[in-house]
This record gives structure tokens, sequence and C-alpha cells, in this order.
């Protein structure tokens, strides 16, 4: 599937080669790239979203049909997925989980083997990682990890290209993200490692992230970059050029959310906040936000605010992916 840019110029001569190697496997987290292939994606990226590459998927002659097993909630993520899928050609089959047979108890080996003579990739939305790598286990199509309890890896693709466009680089910079140490934070923390920003993750004591995530980023960072955990969110805003921000009860703990609110209250992005990082620093945040909690209105939809640039970058980004993961480049 060669990807041919406005000028006429393939992606292979644009980047140098490269990223043939992702044709064919899958990502369920951000530690199945290299630290080369995450920035050539970001490139890709980038290209595509300026209009001068203008990718068209084939696959065994037939246009790539992308399969969406949804077991939570979506809108950014099902509709950028479903928009990427088109622009390049493909087209999108929306299982609706409440209707397969994988809701009256099919094993999710079997699921993954039917679905694996159908679709030419899946992409999943779950709780449990363990069953993302079942899915990959029992498929040879690709599987990509729309987000799990654990990673969110292509939220962080989609804020690494956000981050990119504001600064004209990944390097030299540090990113804090204040909240919960869930999901988002572990993808985070290792996204920023493979790039080279430094990370601060400020969380209540008893929230702070998966410590054998923590061991996988700084073991990936080791010379490149710092990954520091702090309860102190002042220190970890200042001078900070991102500031980044969560709900504090993620999808699935909303009975959790009040009692949190008082904890969580310190880690508030907010104006007084917000002055403690560079004076060029952007907010960032996957959304969806609940407006007063983790975030203030005026911080949303302030000059600093790039939530929205953001949001439109998941379809790039993702499309971005699609398309090595479908043909290579």
């Amino acid at each position: 599937m060669p990807i041919v840019g406005a000028r006429g110029l393939t992606v292979v001569r644009l980047l140098r080669m490269g990223m043939s190697g992702l044709k064919g496997r899958d990502l369920l987290s951000l530690v199945d790239l290299s630290a080369d292939e995450m920035h050539e994606l970001l490139e890709i990226a980038a290209q595509m979203k300026a209009g001068k590459l203008t990718p068209v998927c084939q696959v065994k002659g037939h246009v790539p049909v992308l399969g969406l097993l949804f077991y939570k909630a979506s809108t950014r993520t099902r509709v950028s997925f479903s928009v990427a899928i088109y622009q390049l050609g493909g087209q999108v089959l929306d299982l609706n989980v409440s209707s397969i047979q994988v809701s009256r108890g099919e094993p999710i080996a079997d699921t993954a083997r039917v679905l694996d003579r159908y679709l030419d990739i899946l992409a999943i939305r779950t709780f449990e990682q363990q069953d993302l790598e079942t899915f990959a286990e029992y498929a040879e199509i690709p599987i990509v990890n729309a987000l799990t309890d654990l990673e969110h890896p292509c939220q962080i693709l989609a804020d690494l290209q956000t981050v990119q466009e504001k600064f004209g680089s990944l390097s030299d910079l540090t990113l804090t993200y204040l909240g919960d140490g869930n999901n988002v934070a572990h993808s985070l923390m290792l996204g920023c490692a493979l790039t080279g920003i430094n990370v601060r993750i400020a969380t209540p004591p008893e929230y702070q992230p998966s410590e054998a995530i923590v061991q996988k980023a700084r073991a990936i960072a080791a010379g490149k970059s710092e990954i520091i955990l702090t309860s102190d969110p002042i220190a970890a805003a200042k001078g900070a050029q991102v500031l980044y921000t969560d709900v504090w009860a993620s999808m699935g703990q909303e009975d959790l959310a009040d009692s949190r609110v008082p904890i969580f209250q310190p880690y508030q992005v907010n104006e007084s906040l917000l002055a403690q990082a560079d004076r060029d620093a952007i907010v960032l945040h996957c959304l969806p936000a609940h407006r007063g909690e983790e975030i203030t209105e005026g911080v949303m939809e302030g000059a600093q605010s790039r939530l929205w640039d953001q949001a439109e970058n998941r379809m790039h980004a993702q499309k971005a992916l699609l398309a090595s993961l479908l043909g290579g480049i």
C-alpha cells in the first residue's frame, strides 16, 4: 500500500523508511513501539493533517474493514477511528457487544478466531488488559488498544502530536499530569519516555500509578528524560510546558466520584495552578471533562487550552497508525 504525498513523494522517501515493520502488528501498549517508530508515526500524522499525504489502503485486493468492539461508552474514540478508516478508503463495522455472542458467554478466544476471518483490523475498548491480550493471541489481524483500564495508547499519540504542533519539537519539555494515576497517566509516562519528555505525575498518595508501569517508563527514559512522582501539585506544575488532567473517577468508578472530590480538589487545573507553569504552557484533557471539578471552565476555554486540537488529533494520529498497521509504508 503506497502512501503518496501531494507532490508525489512517498512516505518511504519522506521519512527515510522504517514504518513497514508495523504491518500486521498489534498495538496493545506503547511499549509495542520503538522510539523511532513513535516519532515516525507522529510525523506521518502531521503530514496527513497538513494534507501532504493522501493515503488509500487496500488489503488483499479489497478495501480494509475495521471492526470496533467497544465494551465501554465512547465519543471521540469511536468517531475518530470511524472517520480515519473512511478517509483511508476503508469501511468500519461497529460491533455492538450486547448483540454478539460474547455477551452470552462465548469465550474471547472463539470470538477472536471468528472475527479474524472477517475483518482486517480490530480496535477494542474494554476493561481488562488481559482480555485484549487474549484477542491478540488468537487473532492474526492487528489488534489495537482503544482503551483498557491499564492503558490508553491511542490517546497519547494524539496528545504528543498536539504538543509537537505547539512547540515544534518534543525535546527539552516537561509535561505535568495532575489527578488520578489511571490508564491515561500510565500511557503518558510510556509515551513521554519514548519521546524524551520529562514527566511529573502529581496524585494524592493513595492514587499513584502502577509501580510496574512506572518502572517500565523509567527504564525506557533512562538517560533521556525523568519520570517523577509527587503529591505536590504546585511543585509539579512549576515551569512545566504542558499541564494535563483527566476525570477523577474513570468509567466504571462513577459511584466513587462524589467521595473523591475533596481528595482531588488540590489537583484541580485552575487559573492559579496554570500561573505556576511556563508562560507559554498549554493545557490538555483527554475528555470528557467535568467542568468545575478537575479543570475550571476558564482554563478549558482559555487561550492556553489545546483541548479541541487534541481531540481532533485523535483522528489524524489513528489514521497514521491504521495505515501503518494495515499496509506498511
